[in-house]
């Protein structure tokens, strides 16, 4: 089980890697929900059409520390991220919860 951390973070938070062309398209679309985080990999924007949910978007640079969190609705389309290299989804709300905010250091663990 992969999940990952960040210095606020009390508990590891459960997390699926897009790291697969197809695995980034599909993304979060025709899900009712998630449990923890989706992380795309590479990737500098997303989008939200077909979504059922709205999402927290955390875009992270080569070294994996925050640059942005915005909140998505479902049907947008997120602008690229000129420096991101990686994006961290999930429901909206959960990354306030994890400490997932600009500046922080996203740490994965692989089991």
């Amino acid at each position: 089980m992969t999940t990952f951390t960040t210095e606020e973070t009390s508990e590891p938070v459960p997390l699926e890697l897009a790291t697969t062309a197809r695995a980034r398209r599909r993304g979060l679309l025709g899900r009712p929900g998630i449990e923890g985080a989706l992380l795309l990999a590479p990737a500098n924007s997303v989008h939200t059409l077909g979504m059922r949910f709205a999402i927290d978007v955390a875009y992270l640079d080569r070294s994996s520390r925050v640059l942005a969190v915005r909140t998505m609705r479902p049907g947008r389309l997120g602008l690229p991220r000129p420096r991101a290299r990686q994006v961290l989804e999930a429901e909206a709300g959960a990354m306030e919860r994890w400490g997932v905010r600009r500046g922080a250091r996203i740490t994965v663990q692989h089991a």
